[in-house]
């Protein structure tokens, strides 16, 4: 069930179109199913429903006006909060419906049970999926009503209403969400033929940013450097940064003046003091995108023994890797990925406040692999690990919200793992068959390789040898032999690293054995100093060229 609250100055207008049937046409049988003392006129069940309905109006009124004639009523006294049902759920009858009623404007203060001074109020029932609860907010002791935080306290109760009536139980936010595009915004993108609105755009243009940027100047000068985007810093007198705003050009107001977007607007996360925090000087890695790789698959230990905090800046810095694999992967990839990013933006946020400083050598690794080309990347194996790699850290995020109700960011990691998995199966196929190519195998050499792999993972497998992508495994060990290393130390070297959220064991353990091969073979060298660069921040192509 989903409440929406507004308030307004007339009882009177919000009554008349609660019983009309003639200009909303969705208005059928209205009538009220529970008033504040069960006994209020119903218009919708009198043969003079204009009379009855002054009458009604007069009822909620009685104490504005004894307020007003003290000069105490305030001028907005109308609460109307509407209560809809999910399509799923069953028809409620009107007796449910009362119930329903009477808990919301219990729990929002509006009529508090056994309150004798509670405000007025009466339910409306004219749909069958919906109510209306019109209330004035003075009460018969003529003060105001307490009802602040009256949409959190209606949500929480309506969510014990669907567990005790069986309804749907709809999925609630932690007020982390990032602001939604307006139906002016949506409609004026559609008009111009985006595919996106500009506010969605500069979000994903700052995050994208974020992602890359070493210092909060590198990240201001990308901007800047961002074909279509305008940025306007603001300072204290001192000379310090206090904020930016950001505006697509051709994006403008009646005045033909560009709409402005702070970066709190865009997102709680992209506020300045926020990207400050995240933005804290890194040292240079030596091998960017292994480095990654060892930190990602770090996630899901840190996620189930550190502490919340340090838990939620994990997860923070995986939906910043996110947001630069689309700047990192092949073409064919890229829409996936930045669904993907897309999808874990919602996720990477939470009512935890982040200590970023807990996962800084993997942000540090991934804004360096921004500036250092994959080693050995014509294989593709370093890719597919890494994209494998961040679904099994993706798959521990998305434990670590079920466990503590995110329910949210449940949803939104969910959605995000879908287009991760086409994603790596899509840079599998080219890997698999590099693999194959470069040690292919007999029937005799994989049955040797089988019995490393029953002395090794002898609960796999029987998973592993079964699965198409064996082949590549069994090619990798044998490389590994050739090379005159032990094949059993390797594997068991590549095991110890997580598998249990493996979907498909055998090729993850392939890429990270042809991993180690390129690692051995290739010296150690320091990346070159990150500097600004104008290919980092995705620009829209001019403005119907979003994406």
């Amino acid at each position: 069930m989903i409440a929406k609250i507004n308030s307004g100055k007339s009882t009177a207008g919000l009554i008349r179109y609660l019983f009309d049937t003639e200009k909303a046409k969705g208005h059928t049988d209205p009538h009220l199913v529970a008033s504040f003392d069960g006994f209020a006129p119903d218009p919708g069940r009198a043969d003079d429903p204009d009379g009855v309905r002054k009458l009604l109006v007069a009822d909620l009124d009685l104490h504005v006006k004894q307020a007003g004639r003290l000069g105490r009523a305030p001028e907005k006294h109308v609460w109307h909060c509407s209560v809809r049902a999910a399509e799923s759920d069953r028809i409620l009858t009107d007796e449910e419906w009362a119930d329903i009623a009477r808990r919301v404007v219990h729990a929002t203060g509006i009529a508090p049970e056994g309150d004798p001074d509670g405000c007025r109020w009466v339910a409306v029932r004219h749909a069958p999926d919906h109510i209306h609860i019109a209330a004035t907010t003075v009460r018969a002791d003529l003060r105001g009503a307490r009802h602040w935080n009256d949409y959190l306290t209606a949500d929480r109760e309506l969510a014990a209403v669907e567990k005790h009536y069986g309804l749907h139980q709809v999925v609630r936010g932690d007020r982390t969400a990032a602001k939604r595009p307006t139906r002016a915004e949506q409609e004026k993108a559609k008009r111009a033929g985006h595919q996106t609105t500009a506010r969605e755009f500069l979000r994903t243009t700052a995050r994208t940013a974020v992602a890359a940027a070493t210092s909060t100047e590198e990240f201001l000068t990308l901007l800047q450097h961002t074909e279509g985007v305008l940025v306007d810093v603001k300072r204290f007198p001192s000379g310090d940064i206090r904020g930016y705003t950001l505006a697509l050009e051709g994006d403008t107001n009646s005045e033909r003046e560009p709409i402005w977007y702070s970066g709190s607007k865009l997102s709680p996360d992209l506020s300045w003091p926020r990207i400050s925090e995240r933005l804290t000087t890194t040292a240079p890695t030596a091998r960017p995108w292994q480095d990654a790789i060892t930190a990602i698959e770090d996630i899901p230990r840190a996620l189930t023994n550190e502490g919340a905090t340090a838990a939620q800046a994990h997860i923070t810095a995986l939906g910043e890797t996110l947001d630069a694999l689309p700047l990192l992967a092949p073409a064919p990839y890229r829409e996936e990925l930045r669904r993907a990013a897309a999808a874990f933006e919602r996720a990477s946020r939470s009512r935890v406040r982040a200590e970023n400083h807990h996962a800084a050598r993997l942000r540090a690794a991934v804004k360096a692999m921004l500036r250092t080309p994959p080693p050995n990347s014509t294989d593709g194996t370093l890719l597919a690990l890494l994209l494998d790699t961040i679904v099994l850290a993706t798959a521990a995020a998305l434990r670590w919200h079920d466990l503590h109700h995110h329910d949210q960011q449940v949803t939104a990691t969910r959605a995000a793992l879908t287009h991760l998995h086409t994603a790596a199966d899509q840079a599998a196929v080219t890997a698999l068959a590099t693999v194959k190519r470069a040690g292919s195998t007999s029937p005799v050499v994989r049955l040797r390789y089988e019995h490393v792999v029953r002395v090794v993972l002898p609960e796999l497998a029987d998973r592993i040898l079964n699965a198409a992508d064996w082949e590549a495994l069994a090619a990798a060990l044998a490389r590994v032999g050739t090379s005159g290393r032990d094949p059993v130390d390797v594997l068991r070297a590549a095991a110890q690293r997580p598998l249990d959220d493996a979907r498909y064991p055998a090729r993850l353990l392939a890429w990270r054995i042809q991993q180690t091969t390129h690692t051995a073979q290739t010296p150690r060298t320091m990346p070159p100093a990150p500097q600004p660069t104008r290919g980092l921040v995705p620009r829209p192509g001019g403005p119907r060229t979003r994406h």
